[in-house]
Formats: C-alpha cells, sequence, structure tokens
C-alpha cells in the first residue's frame, strides 16, 4: 500500500489556489496557516513517518531526551490589533462614518518553562511581558472625511499554557503543533485615569485563546524553536461608556494578535 504524502498533499492544494491570483495582503495572511498546515500534517502522519524518521542521525536530540523538564528564555515579535463590532447605534449616528481598528507592532520577552509529557507531548508555561500598540479609528464624514484615532499603548503580563504535540525527530529537528489559553493584564493601563472619562476605555484584564505551530532544532548546548502563533481574545475588553459617542457606536471589542517567536531552551 502507497504511503500518503504530505508534500503531495500541499502540492494538490497549492495547485488550487495559484489558479486564482492572490493580492500582497491576502498572500501574506495565509502564509501562518499554511505554515500550521505543513506542521499539524507532518505529526498527524507520525504512524507512516515514524519508521522513516528514527533513521535519521539525531545526536543532540537524544541529549535532551533524558531531561523531564527544562527552561529557557523567549524573544518575539508581535502584531496587534481588535476586532470590533459596532453597535445598533452605529447606524443612526452622523458623527463618524467608520469605526476600525489599525494594527501595530510590539515585542515580547519572556521565560519558557516545559514539561515533558511522553515522547510527543509537553505542557509548557511561558510568563511573559508584552509590549504592544493598537489604535481605534473613526472617520468622521465630509469634506475629505477626517481622522479621529485613539492610540492604545500597552505593556502586558501575560500567563500562557500550552499543550504541545510534537512528530518524530528527524536529523535533530521536529515539526510541533501548540494550543492553549492565556490570562494578561496591561499594567499601563489609562482606563482609571483622569482623562479616562473623555477616551475609549479598554479593560486591562483579557482572556484569549491560542493556537501556532513551529520548529524545533537541536544543537549540542541548547533547542532552537522559531514559532508562530495566533491569539484570540474570548471577552470583551470594551468599558462602556454610554455618555461618550466614540465609546456608544462599538458593541464590542475582542483583542487578536500574531507573534513570531524565538524559543532558547536547554
Amino acid at each position: 500500500m502507497q504511503t500518503l504524502n504530505a508534500w503531495n498533499m500541499l502540492y494538490l492544494l497549492r495547485n488550487k489556489m495559484s489558479r486564482r491570483p492572490l493580492g500582497a495582503a491576502a498572500v501574506r495572511s495565509t502564509l501562518p496557516q499554511r505554515f500550521m498546515l505543513l506542521c499539524l500534517l507532518a505529526c498527524c502522519q507520525l504512524p507512516q513517518l515514524n519508521a522513516q524518521f528514527r533513521q535519521g542521525s539525531n545526536i543532540n536530540y537524544q541529549d535532551f531526551q533524558g531531561k523531564n523538564y527544562y527552561f529557557g528564555i523567549t524573544l518575539g515579535y508581535n502584531q496587534s490589533d481588535f476586532r470590533i463590532y459596532q453597535s445598533k447605534n452605529f447606524i443612526l449616528n452622523d458623527s463618524f462614518a467608520r469605526a476600525e481598528s489599525v494594527t501595530g507592532p510590539g515585542f515580547n520577552l519572556g521565560i519558557v518553562s516545559n514539561l515533558r509529557l511522553g515522547d510527543y507531548f509537553d505542557i509548557r508555561f511561558l510568563p511573559t511581558l508584552s509590549f504592544i500598540e493598537r489604535t481605534i479609528r473613526y472617520t468622521v464624514p465630509g469634506n475629505g472625511d477626517r481622522v479621529f484615532q485613539r492610540p492604545i499603548e500597552s505593556v502586558l503580563v501575560e500567563m500562557p499554557f500550552h499543550v504541545r504535540y510534537k512528530s518524530a525527530p528527524y536529523h535533530d529537528f521536529r515539526l510541533f503543533v501548540i494550543a492553549g489559553v492565556k490570562y494578561s493584564f496591561d499594567v499601563a493601563s489609562d482606563s482609571r485615569t483622569r482623562q479616562a472619562a473623555g477616551i475609549v476605555k479598554i479593560a486591562p484584564s483579557d482572556f484569549q485563546v491560542e493556537y501556532g505551530a513551529g520548529i524545533q532544532f537541536f544543537f549540542p548546548y541548547f533547542i532552537f524553536s522559531p514559532e508562530l502563533k495566533i491569539s484570540q481574545g474570548l471577552n470583551n475588553i470594551l468599558i462602556f461608556n454610554d455618555r461618550l459617542e466614540q465609546s456608544n457606536v462599538l458593541d464590542r471589542v475582542l483583542s487578536r494578535a500574531f507573534t513570531l517567536s524565538l524559543h532558547f531552551e536547554g
């Protein structure tokens, strides 16, 4: 019986997608999903690929097999914004023609704690300090459509818990997928300042679900793991103020982020 090959599956997907030209924004949005699909297919084909992978040279990998837990540091770059839901009052108002979120850059610095559960599963706790920038932009109708912006700069203390599933090793590298939840608190929130009465307020606490994929590279003294991760907020972080028109036209605001992390573990 012929063994299923993940690369052929991706080849078929690529041919179908290539018939329809994509813009630059669409290509950027599909890259993380394609990378995660590749890692997921490799992990799902574990029974077929296991025998082939074990034929490779995994000298450095064997040095880390005796460790049930290890620690490390993580560095990351993130792109964060909001998912905005407009209220029914938005249709009735004549002050704003549009309310949208603008993506902003940021970076992460954290600690990695990894507990090994067998050959293919890990439980991970990664307390992280994240610096992010997000903006809510309102378009005011009129000549030239003036723009009013509410910038939100945050310093988040994040507590993510992840479960990681890994493929079999091959030549001192292996693919993995992750999923988990995260609690974050904004220590730089301006929702309680004196000026907060005249601005759209965002709650400092947030809960998110996270999923992603990456690759482990085993070196003699450490493990290097680049990882792509998507975070989606679960709770409404808008602090509603019915006396403020910018807040009154919004119904819900959810956080979301895309993060590229570099883990150094050992």
